[in-house]
This record gives structure tokens, C-alpha cells and sequence, in this order.
């Protein structure tokens, strides 16, 4: 079944299921920066738009565009731009 989670005021919404080798989500995020803790690896790919990302506090921000895809280590945060 599904799940959907909002975060930031509604800024942010995700919808969860279960696929069939592993969990997913797709979602949607208005403008704005955000900030994100993980619990497992993630791997994440923008559709449309671009996100401007810092993987860690020490890390440079990268942009990525529709199609770009970058993954996240589990028990992390990251920064993220919209």
C-alpha cells in the first residue's frame, strides 16, 4: 500500500510503497532549502527542475538537472536547494 509523508509545512510530499525488491518513493518539493537525515542508503534521481546538493558539511554543492542522480550514505545528513 502506499504511505505519503509530508515534511516542511507541506513543502514537501512523498509518496512511499513498497517495490518489488526494494522500498520507494517518488516525491515533490516546492522551492526552498531544505535539510535531510537518512536511515538507509538512498539514491536519488531529479525529474524535473534542479536541486543544488551538499552530500556533508565539508563536501562543495553540486547541481544536478532532470535525469541527474546522486546517492546518499545511511545515517547521514545532506543539504539540499530547490
Amino acid at each position: 500500500m502506499f504511505t505519503v509523508n509530508q515534511y516542511f509545512a507541506g513543502k514537501v510530499t512523498s509518496l512511499a510503497f513498497q517495490g518489488d525488491q526494494l522500498p520507494a518513493t517518488a516525491g515533490v518539493m516546492a522551492a526552498g532549502d531544505y535539510q535531510f537525515n537518512t536511515s538507509a542508503d538512498e539514491v536519488l534521481t531529479s525529474l524535473s527542475g534542479e536541486l543544488q546538493v551538499q552530500l556533508s558539511p565539508e563536501a562543495d554543492w553540486q547541481t544536478f538537472v532532470a535525469g541527474g542522480q546522486f546517492s546518499v550514505p545511511a545515517h547521514s545528513q545532506f543539504q539540499l536547494k530547490v
